[in-house]
């Protein structure tokens, strides 16, 4: 079960994380979002160098940003690792564990006077089993979600560690969605490296303090996820309603024709 809802976060992550993207992306031009989320994809993008290394891949085409209009990161396109079936999901993987690790970091170093005032055990080693188990995680989440909001509004963001965490952990955890064209193989990755572990632990007894300890920056991850898709969300709203205000109103104006004598 330990296993199971670490890898079903792990996937809530990502898919909160790719959600998120896709709406920013809605709002404003890749080239400026991108720019804004610069530390998050830099380390994603170490993340991604590294796996390539380490699996004796070729790093070619890779940097922060492309020379076309997307600024989209560029990335090794077709790395033929010389790892089978290991090689893609170590490459697929590395860019989340790298900003799940950035995040720990500057949860210690950085975050302390916000992340201390978020509650950090609510997303546990139990998935819902029950139908009011399911509609209790639903709560729950949005007590995390809560908790966040507080933590912020309570911290001191004249002190500028507080606020550089808080935008640090706004880069990271957007940039824990899939570079494009990776989406499927991180998604695949998760699954299998969560049922590898799952079968490595039931067979050999594996003692995982690692992930143990995880769950508080899962819990801080989510919680900041959550927070940006409902703001996501609530500014697509906005953006589309007053476009379709303006076409409305835009319309009369087209129909009128001028007036012959």
């Amino acid at each position: 079960m330990l296993y199971a809802a670490l890898t079903f976060w792990i996937l809530v992550a990502v898919l909160l994380a790719w959600g998120v993207r896709e709406l920013l992306l809605g709002l404003t031009k890749p080239k400026v979002l991108n720019t804004l989320l610069l530390p998050g994809t830099l380390v994603g993008l170490v993340g991604h160098v590294l796996g390539l290394l380490i699996t004796g891949a070729t790093v070619r085409d890779t940097s922060l940003f492309k020379d076309d209009e997307s600024g989209e990161p560029a990335t090794t396109s077709d790395p033929q690792p010389r790892i089978p079936i290991l090689g893609p999901i170590t490459i697929a993987m590395l860019p989340l564990l790298a900003c799940a690790g950035a995040i720990h970091v500057s949860t210690k170093y950085l975050g302390r006077g916000v992340a201390s005032k978020i509650k950090t055990d609510i997303i546990g080693p139990r998935l819902p089993t029950a139908l009011n188990e399911f509609w209790q995680m639903l709560r729950d989440l949005i007590t995390l979600t809560e908790s966040v909001v507080m933590a912020i509004l309570r911290a001191d963001l004249s002190f500028w560690p507080n606020l550089l965490f808080v935008y640090l952990l706004i880069c990271l955890t957007v940039r824990m969605a899939p570079f494009p064209g990776t989406l499927r193989g991180a998604l695949g990755a998760i699954l299998l490296l969560g049922g590898a572990a799952a079968i490595t632990s039931s067979l050999f007894a594996v003692d995982a303090p690692a992930v143990t300890t995880g769950w508080k920056v899962l819990n801080l991850t989510i919680g900041c996820l959550l927070l940006l898709t409902i703001i996501s969300l609530a500014l697509r709203g906005m953006a589309v309603l007053i476009g379709f205000v303006r076409e409305r109103d835009a319309e009369p104006a087209r129909n009128l024709k001028p007036a012959t004598r």
